[in-house]
C-alpha cells in the first residue's frame, strides 16, 4: 500500500481491515508499533483503529509508558 493513499472512507476502511488482520495475528501491541508495522500513513492507521473502536472490536489498555490496543475476545 502506498504512503500516497488518499484519505477517503474507503481507504480508512481498508486500513481498518489491515489493522484487524495485524492484531488477529500478533495480539496486543502499542499504538506506536502498530503505526510502524502497517504499510499506510500513521494518521490512516489511527483512523482505522478508531473505526474498529467505533464498531466495538478493540480494547485499549494503559501501560506504564504507552497505550496498547488488542482485538476484543
Amino acid at each position: 500500500m502506498s504512503a500516497e493513499l488518499p484519505h477517503t472512507v474507503d481507504s480508512i476502511g481498508m486500513v481498518a481491515g489491515l489493522v484487524w488482520t495485524y492484531l488477529s495475528s500478533n495480539g496486543s501491541v502499542t499504538l506506536s508499533k502498530l503505526a510502524r508495522e502497517i504499510d499506510a500513513p500513521r494518521d490512516l492507521v489511527m483512523q482505522g483503529v478508531g473505526w474498529l473502536a467505533r464498531e466495538d472490536k478493540v480494547i485499549f489498555q494503559e501501560g506504564k509508558r504507552s497505550k496498547t490496543v488488542a482485538l476484543k475476545a
